[in-house]
């Protein structure tokens, strides 16, 4: 049943793009439909006004929350687009923005006043307490975008998209509130039916928090008339009644992956084991893993392989923290450190596992395929086993894409520059990072780079330094070279100060200086003095090796291109 209906929502429920919004001057009132959102190209929010949705662009961050009602006068692109799953008629450029209503629905009313109350109680946010809003309430704005990489590649970025679990304590604390009640059963379970809608407004809908409300919904109303529902079934119909109501839900990968992880729950808590405690954990993580892992491949191209492993080492810490995170919002204030620090253990595994194996669309089916085996045929356990943990050190040995002996990569980071170079010895630099940490972090483990030798820093323009902040201040990091003075950016200063955090010696390297990296030669051929232009300030290296010479010149302009004469040099990107 529930197969056939997202069947149906793909096919006749997947919303169409809309009609774009005409371009030009915007003067609306809208309801807010997301919290102030903190995007790759800066912050925004969804609206709809007049039934139709926009993407407010907002000129600096306001702390907007869902369901309240503003006034806004901007300028609209006419161009129709989508931000997470949902469509929009128009990006708005806000020019002026003015708060008319709070939320007035009484669930939101209650759910952001506790939301509220939990990111006071977790200030000030760093990368721990960050982390422990989003076992609370799913809420990542204040963890590293980094760290959420991380969290991805080790397996266990489900922990911040709350669920089943999160909803399950959630009524835990409702029924220990209403304790002094002496309420009933029947009454106990109306009062986690009136809760439930609560929960899931704190946590901003996420659809993963709406396949466990409507699961843990229908158990209840199930109490209520006397019918008992099993997990399956209660999944199916939660299934079901979600895409009736919001087809577009089908094509969520959010709600894809919450689904295929709860259906592998339930096959490997049942699966038959004579093992104890341990086995039976490791059964669970083993079936979720293997349900995801088919999205996981189509939608970010691997599965970390020994994901099940750091699962069931990081799963017991999680609950320890979310449980002592909520004990300390509730009123015990210095639960909260106590859960920083777990939090942070969960950080440091995150970190670690993130360089394990990744296993891309045929490894991952390979793995699959050994694991069905060995289920199904007792004789060929050992075998396939022996035959797996093969596969797994090939892939753990193998790194991820082939560098020549000694050579150049250019890395596509998007918008900006990031030239990876490998002597032939196992020895790296890099010369600029592009804008995103996340995708400098994803190109580098895809060459098997575990550490940097040497990191330039061409120039102070965040298209080639933002990226390289959190490679300086988290990676094994032999040396920094920049020449920013006397030019200065938000970028370049936290570049010079995660260096300076993580004990990166930082220096200006000298024209006419060679650095040896293995079988290439990287000399200096400026900046020759200081420029009024940053892109003339650049470090400029021309790198020799077995195959032929390459010439680095970040974005130097004509001035200083002009200054060195006899060297060829290539303008700026356009």
């Amino acid at each position: 049943m529930a197969t056939t209906a997202w069947v149906l929502a793909l096919v006749f429920g997947s919303p169409a793009a809309p009609e774009p919004l005409p371009a030009g001057r915007v003067e609306a009132e809208a309801v807010l439909l997301t919290d102030t959102i903190h995007g790759r190209h800066g912050p925004y929010a969804l609206a709809v006004t007049e039934g139709t949705v926009v993407l407010l662009d907002l000129e600096e961050t306001v702390p907007l929350s869902v369901g309240e009602v503003v006034r806004v006068e901007g300028v609209a692109s006419g161009r129709a687009g989508r931000a997470r799953g949902i469509w929009h008629a128009s990006a708005v450029r806000v020019t002026a923005l003015e708060r008319l209503a709070p939320p007035s629905a009484p669930h939101l009313v209650v759910g952001n006043s506790i939301r509220d109350r939990v990111m006071e109680r977790l200030e000030p946010l760093d990368d721990r307490r960050g982390l422990l809003a989003g076992f609370l309430i799913g809420d990542t704005t204040g963890l590293d975008p980094a760290d959420e990489e991380a969290m991805r590649l080790a397996g266990l970025s489900h922990f911040v998209a709350v669920s089943g679990s999160n909803v399950a304590m959630f009524l835990a604390i409702l029924y220990l509130v209403a304790g002094p009640l002496a309420i009933g059963p029947r009454s106990r379970a109306l009062v986690g039916l009136i809760g439930l809608p609560v929960y899931a407004a704190v946590t901003r809908f996420e659809p993963s928090v709406m396949r466990a409300s409507v699961m843990a919904g229908l158990a209840l109303a199930g109490k209520l008339a006397g019918i008992a529902l099993d997990a399956w079934q209660l999944l199916s119909l939660a299934v079901v009644a979600l895409l009736v109501v919001e087809p577009s839900l089908a094509s969520s990968v959010g709600f894809q992956l919450s689904v295929a992880a709860t259906a592998g729950v339930l096959v490997g808590g049942r699966w038959p084991t004579a093992g104890g405690p341990v086995a039976r954990a490791l059964l669970v993580t083993v079936g979720a893993q293997a349900a995801v892992a088919p999205l996981l491949v189509a939608h970010f191209g691997t599965v970390p392989v020994l994901s099940p492993l750091i699962n069931l080492v990081a799963a017991p810490i999680v609950s320890a923290a979310t449980i002592t995170a909520a004990a300390g919002v509730a009123g015990v204030p210095w639960l909260v450190d106590v859960a920083a620090g777990l939090a942070g253990l969960v950080l440091d595994l995150a970190r670690g596992a993130s360089a394990w194996p990744q296993a891309g669309a045929r490894q991952a089916a390979a793995l699959l395929g050994a694991a069905l085996v060995w289920a199904r045929f007792r004789p060929a356990r050992a075998p396939m086993a022996a035959g797996a943990a093969v596969l797994v050190v090939a892939m753990a040995l193998g790194g991820g894409g082939r560098l020549p002996p000694a050579g150049a990569v250019v890395l596509d980071v998007g918008q900006g520059d990031a030239i990876l170079l490998h002597g032939g010895d196992g020895r790296f630099a890099l010369v600029d990072g592009g804008p995103d940490p996340v995708v400098l972090d994803r190109k580098l483990r895809d060459h098997g780079v575990s550490h940097l030798d040497l990191v330039v820093a061409t120039h102070a323009h965040a298209d080639h330094v933002a990226g390289l902040t959190r490679v300086v201040g988290g990676w094994m990091v032999g040396e920094l070279w920049a020449a920013f003075p006397p030019h200065r950016t938000d970028e370049s200063e936290a570049l010079l100060a995660a260096a300076s955090e993580a004990g990166v010696p930082v220096r200006e390297p000298a024209v006419g200086e060679v650095y040896r990296l293995g079988a290439l030669d990287l000399e200096v051929l400026g900046p020759r003095r200081r420029y009024k232009s940053p892109n003339d300030q650049s470090i400029v290296l021309l790198v020799r090796g077995p195959a032929g010479s390459m010439l680095l010149t970040g974005d130097v302009e004509a001035v200083a291109e002009a200054e060195r004469a006899g060297v060829a040099a290539a303008g700026p990107k356009g």
